[in-house]
């Protein structure tokens, strides 16, 4: 959803008494804020593909929600499209003796198609009465007025016509006529050269140049202002005065503006790199991709049909639709998304080698974090099924917590989980032999080297199941937790794989971990993970040994100093560190901030003692504080599990509300806008001062960051599932009821 939307859909905040009615198995949280899921407005894109080889000029929706485009070989209609699916731009012959006609410019005029050509104005509309013959074999300009008023240009000349006034011609002083627009509440024309705006007086067929300047491209007419685009930006005149009004607006996603439009109170902007709005807050909506557009050179905007805009470019037409949800309806479609296909047996998997974002052309792939994409996932489902105990996300649990135990069963390690497993033939075409290692059963191939975030994803899942579930899931859950941590602990805390060697990651021993300068985030993260890991199995098992294994962690090897360490305090290894910390400082890690927060289950739910699970507490907090920049939904949610009522509550919604639909990698580019704030490098590569909504940025997963502006070379190539990056901070947040069920 749009910023500028959001004034009608206020978000509420109320205080919940700590003595509460729980939700199924949920903990009282204290006094805390909550989102109120009100209905929003969601944008998305239907798309148009342009496959001859003709130049799109405009185009329109009349009263009958028809649409169509006129070119530079006739009019054209939109065939099919729907989200995800787009249709085509095709000739259109619904009345077949316009396509004789040598039609150049088209407009509306009381929501109903009109049309010039060589010899005319017309239209099919109003019985086709209206047929007003002019003198400008070239014109490719026309504006419509009251009364059936048209206004005409061949860019050289002006043409006025009229069913009831003498017809008027005439000429801008020295000027080339760029555009012209009707003003409704001061009865006149506007005509915008290149270097004038000048007003036509419909009562007195008087020119009369208003403004002088240079480089006009567009213009719109908006409350008592004229707004005029340029090619360094665009100012404002005074329709009543003809006084320019303010300095020219330069801090714009593009400065180079090639159209300009005003609709519904909106001043809409396009340009040769993608399409923006500027909101009531005096910032921008940026569409800018395949995401929203089917080319980026901006030709044409106009108001669509239900509230949509209708962006021309030269590859086709944008139709950017805002329809009204919930999140919960947000929730009910990625669950489908998930669902339909992102399943891959069992896994939460990616969609990849999609041919220019078709979505039924691609094909399940496994990844190195089958394990953990999964484990987020099936988090996320745990937490749907305690809120609405949902028989459907009880069997979307049962599957993926089949391939989970398989993970472990399908390889000969006891205690080791696998990264993924696949049907036998997939080494080959992987060309990875280290990773892929055949199993006993010809038909089975799984891959080995698994890491430490796998490990936590594990253990983060199988605690909140086993917290959460009261049927055989719940002891399936506690067994696994059992299973990977008896592994650990026997193998001197560390994963060790099929070659009897420890993994790269898999390393909590203090041999490897106090190795790390302390600056080094790897010793204040694999202290934090080991400790919550081994709290989590103490909690559900009971059994000494994990306990006694933390303490000696914390007493006798500073794993409690470690993770407590201020997270501000993380940096770049010294110039006398050995060469692999050197190589994990060189920046900020957004994976192990994945890891920190997906931990934080097990090491604050799970703490020993109320003295630990204070100081857990604000280590937690710490982290947020570095964290809140990004504007992260999942960190923010996470956070709240430690009963704080201050976690950017309303910025965990702004993300779960602004995250786009289309989950497709198109290329996305920002590095080149005017309307944001750089900042100098730094450690932890942030690149601009406020970070961008998530539908302006690449699609990825919590383990990126926010601040990247740029990804390319990889348009339509891929598609991720909502199962890890959206559905997960969606349901946690519902079952920590901070926020609220649908409220309609």
């Amino acid at each position: 959803m749009r910023n500028v939307f959001q004034f009608c859909f206020v978000s509420v905040f109320l205080l919940v008494s700590c003595n509460q009615v729980s939700e199924k198995g949920q903990k009282p949280m204290g006094q805390m804020p909550v989102y109120q899921d009100v209905p929003y407005l969601q944008d998305f894109a239907i798309k148009y593909d342009l496959t001859d080889d003709v130049l799109l000029l405009a185009a329109y929706a009349d009263r009958n929600g028809t649409i169509q485009a006129i070119s530079s070989n006739g009019l054209y209609r939109t065939h099919d499209g729907q989200f995800l699916y787009p249709g085509v731009l095709t000739p259109d012959k619904t009345y077949r003796p316009l396509r004789d006609k040598k039609l150049s410019g088209m407009t509306l005029y009381k929501n109903q198609f009109v049309y010039l050509d060589d010899k005319a104005v017309l239209s099919n509309a109003w019985a086709g009465n209206l047929y007003l013959k002019h003198d400008l074999p070239n014109a490719n300009i026309i504006a419509a007025g009251g009364d059936f008023l048209f206004l005409i240009s061949d860019g050289t000349t002006l043409q006025f016509l009229s069913m009831a006034k003498t017809p008027w011609q005439g000429q801008l002083e020295g000027d080339i006529v760029q555009d012209i627009l009707f003003d409704a509440s001061r009865e006149k024309f506007w005509v915008l050269g290149q270097n004038t705006v000048s007003s036509f007086n419909i009562s007195t067929s008087e020119l009369k140049t208003v403004l002088r300047g240079s480089d006009f491209t567009s213009f719109a007419i908006l409350d008592n202002k004229v707004i005029i685009g340029t090619n360094s930006g665009y100012f404002a005149m005074d329709a009543i005065s003809g006084e320019r009004v303010g300095d020219k607006q330069t801090k714009l996603p593009v400065i180079e503006i090639t159209d300009l439009e005003a609709i519904d109170g909106d001043l809409w902007f396009g340009s040769a790199q993608g399409a923006f709005k500027l909101r009531k807050d005096g910032k921008f909506d940026y569409y800018y991709g395949k995401r929203w557009l089917p080319g980026n050179k901006v030709v044409h905007i106009s108001k669509g049909t239900d509230g949509s805009i209708l962006v021309v470019t030269d590859a086709g037409l944008g139709q950017i639709v805002f329809k009204e949800m919930t999140l919960f309806d947000k929730a009910q479609y990625y669950d489908k998304q998930v669902r339909n296909r992102h399943i891959r047996l069992g896994f939460n998997a990616s969609l990849t080698d999609l041919e220019r974002g078709n979505i039924d052309s691609g094909r399940l792939t496994d990844s190195d974090n089958d394990g953990l994409w999964t484990t987020m996932y099936l988090a996320g489902e745990v937490f749907r099924y305690a809120v609405t105990q949902s028989e459907e996300a009880l069997q979307n649990c049962r599957e993926s917590m089949e391939a989970m135990e398989r993970l472990f069963s399908i390889n000969p390690v006891p205690g080791f989980p696998s990264r993924s497993f696949e049907r036998s033939g997939y080494i080959e075409v992987l060309n990875d032999p280290h990773r892929w290692q055949h199993t006993d059963d010809p038909e089975w191939d799984w891959k080995a080297t698994t890491s430490s975030d796998e490990a936590i994803g594990h253990i983060f899942a199988y605690g909140v199941m086993a917290e959460l579930m009261d049927n055989d899931l719940k002891d399936r859950a506690i067994t696994l937790i059992d299973t990977l941590m008896s592994h650990v602990v026997q193998n001197d805390l560390y994963m060790v794989d099929f070659d009897g060697k420890p993994t790269t990651w898999g390393k909590w021993n203090p041999e490897y971990v106090n190795a790390r300068p302390k600056m080094v985030g790897d010793r204040k993260l694999n202290a934090s993970n080991i400790i919550g890991m081994l709290q989590t199995a103490y909690y559900f098992t009971g059994k000494e040994k994990y306990k006694e294994k933390a303490f000696d962690l914390m007493d006798n090897h500073g794993y409690f100093e470690n993770l407590m360490r201020p997270i501000k305090e993380i940096g770049p290894a010294p110039d006398d560190a050995d060469d692999w910390s050197k190589m994990l400082s060189e920046s900020w890690n957004h994976s192990d901030d994945e890891m920190y927060y997906v931990g934080y289950w097990g090491l604050y739910n799970y703490a020993f003692n109320d003295t630990l699970k204070a100081n857990y507490k604000k280590a937690i907090i710490d982290h947020w504080e570095v964290e809140r920049p990004e504007k992260e939904g999942a960190w923010n949610i996470m956070t709240a599990l430690t009963g704080t009522p201050e976690f950017d509550l309303e910025e965990a919604a702004w993300y779960l509300r602004e995250h786009p639909m289309d989950l497709v990698t198109w290329d996305i580019k920002n590095s080149h806008r005017k309307d944001i704030d750089f900042v100098p490098p730094n450690f932890r590569e942030q690149t601009i001062r406020e970070v961008l909504p998530p539908d302006e940025r690449p699609i990825q997963r919590h383990n990126s960051n926010m601040f990247r502006l740029d990804k390319l070379g990889r348009d339509g190539r891929q598609e991720y599932s909502a199962g890890d990056i959206w559905l997960l901070p969606y349901w946690m947040g519902r079952y920590l009821k901070v926020i609220s069920e649908p409220q309609l």
